[in-house]
């Protein structure tokens, strides 16, 4: 019942909601008590969201100027004050051994938290293309799986879909700072899509997973700062206020993804510690953010993507680093994504399957508490793993990490080699082409060459391109890679992709204009900062030049 007082309050709200609400379920959503509350949320906190990325662009601007990342000397009393902790972690959140991850269609919402997991990790960020559609249904499936009535069913196969009885623990991701939602707009310009995700989220769960005896769980991605942090912790309080909850409602685990981050984990800890409950290793948006922020440090210039595994010096210090810091301050170190996905042939699936073992008992053997894997096949291969090396615990908050000795700035941006090579650049253009076509049609999780690519593993692709270009790296066979050697190469592999899915799945997709907007952030002179933000754009319906 909407009373007289929320009339009046709904006349007062500055966002204006652009996007269609033409069916009785989007209406429910974006109903006038949700959108108060949105609209309290960005009045309060979007301007200081524009202040954070300005100070993003800032900090960049010196590392492009030569300076390189390192632990922070004005907060050197947070770091050496080992007194402090995070608060207790709930019961709910203390086994998290492996945890999937995907989108939030509806299908693989079920399939997810069906898969035997622990957790399921329902993204809204990179998984997931942010068209009005997906994001707005994405609300509605999340809050049907927290209510235990999500089902689906395919007509065209003849199939049936609902939970199980014990399904996964949800959580949800919320977009990064960075991305926008164009159709809600707040005086007149767009609403942080972080914002948008977060705030709708909890307005239509909190009381459901109250009565299950559950807070409200998020992971926070591509944070790069104590004081992103402490923006977001910010939000938490003003929502427990202004819903009237206890503090600890809600729960974070925060993404440690970028390169800046890592230098600043025991700070994000103490500005979140009365929300936070872990980190996590984004393995792929971190390797495309050391690209990223060391893009102008020609010594250190990473060889092609599919040859930078964890046993690199850099990544294995990362892992270490976080699992000592959170198992320090009595936070949860969760490991990272293996993107691999089944294969038909049984001798293919072998190595696949030896790859995630190796890959997860590396992990275990370094601390973590968990892991993430992108495909419910895969779930009880690395769950297998982790019930031996815990043999009966439900985490190893015990982890005794000294004998890895210091891990300095030194260590975390040690350069490495490897392959660069004309066949690598082919597979990263072809990758990156399927990937953005199928991203500015609505879809953000794509199975390409045996992974799961998402937007992370896409941005290392298109960030090696623009990184080889711009420092004119010389190829294993002696080639100067070149931007016209790239676009010869990238109208080559529009042809292959052109024989791959056949000339009607060609011609009635968008891989022209794809091919267009790759070349231009790929040799354009600035780095594009995120390949989602040009990408948006054709995905709201815009259309770009195509080549010629």
């Amino acid at each position: 019942m909407i009373s007289e007082d929320m009339v009046i309050e709904r006349q007062s709200m500055c966002i204006d909601v652009l996007g269609t609400t033409d069916n009785a379920e989007y209406k429910q959503v974006l109903s006038t008590e949700a959108l108060l509350f949105l609209d309290a949320v960005v009045k309060k906190f979007a301007e200081r969201r524009s202040e954070l990325l300005a100070l993003r662009d800032q900090r960049q601007l010196t590392f492009d100027n030569g300076e390189l990342p390192d632990f922070r000397q004005d907060t050197k009393d947070i770091r050496d004050d080992k007194s402090w902790k995070v608060a207790p972690i709930p019961a709910a959140l203390q086994d998290r051994r492996v945890e999937i991850t995907g989108p939030i269609d509806r299908k693989m919402v079920i399939n997810a938290l069906n898969s035997g997991a622990k957790v399921f990790m329902c993204c809204f960020e990179d998984a997931s293309a942010p068209s009005w559609e997906n994001m707005i249904n994405g609300q509605i499936n999340l809050r049907d799986a927290n209510a235990g009535t999500i089902s689906y069913t395919d007509e065209a196969k003849n199939k049936h879909y609902e939970l199980n009885d014990n399904p996964a623990l949800l959580i949800a991701r919320p977009r990064g700072l960075h991305l926008p939602e164009d159709h809600i707009q707040y005086n007149g310009q767009p609403i942080p899509g972080s914002l948008m995700d977060f705030a709708l989220y909890f307005f239509h769960n909190y009381q459901t997973r109250a009565a299950q005896g559950l807070g409200v769980y998020y992971y926070i991605p591509k944070l790069e700062s104590m004081e992103e942090a402490q923006w977001w912790d910010d939000i938490f309080n003003f929502t427990e206020n202004y819903f009237k909850v206890e503090t600890g409602t809600i729960r974070a685990t925060v993404l440690i993804e970028t390169l800046p981050a890592v230098f600043q984990m025991d700070e994000i800890l103490y500005v979140m510690r009365n929300h936070i409950v872990a980190m996590n290793c984004g393995r792929w948006d971190y390797i495309f953010s050391y690209i990223k922020t060391l893009k102008n440090h020609k010594d250190r210039i990473l060889p092609d993507r599919h040859g930078v595994g964890m046993d690199k010096t850099f990544l294995n210090a990362y892992s270490q680093l976080l699992v000592r810091t959170c198992h320090q301050r009595g936070a949860l170190a969760m490991g990272g994504m293996s993107a691999f996905i089944p294969h038909k042939d049984p001798k293919v699936m072998d190595q696949v399957l030896a790859k995630v073992v190796e890959d997860k008992n590396r992990e275990s053997n370094n601390g973590h508490d968990g892991t993430w894997v992108a495909h419910p096949h895969l779930v009880s291969t690395a769950m297998d793993i982790f019930d031996k090396h815990l043999a009966g615990k439900t985490n190893q908050l015990d982890f005794d990490s000294s004998y890895v000795g210091d891990i300095t700035a030194k260590t975390l941006l040690e350069p490495c080699e490897g392959v660069r090579n004309e066949e690598g650049v082919r597979k990263n253009i072809r990758i990156a082409l399927y990937y953005i076509e199928s991203w500015i049609q609505g879809i953000g999780c794509v199975p390409i060459y045996g992974l799961m690519e998402d937007a992370a593993t896409a941005e290392i692709s298109r960030a090696n391109i623009w990184q080889w270009i711009y420092h004119g790296v010389s190829l294993d066979d002696g080639q100067v890679f070149t931007a016209s050697l790239f676009r010869k190469w990238l109208n080559e592999e529009l042809n292959t992709i052109k024989i791959e899915v056949g000339q009607t799945r060609y011609n009635n997709g968008r891989f022209e204009e794809t091919a267009a907007l790759f070349d231009q952030i790929s040799t354009a002179e600035e780095f594009a900062a995120f390949l989602t933000l040009p990408s948006y754009s054709l995905l709201t319906g815009q259309r770009i030049q195509t080549l010629t």
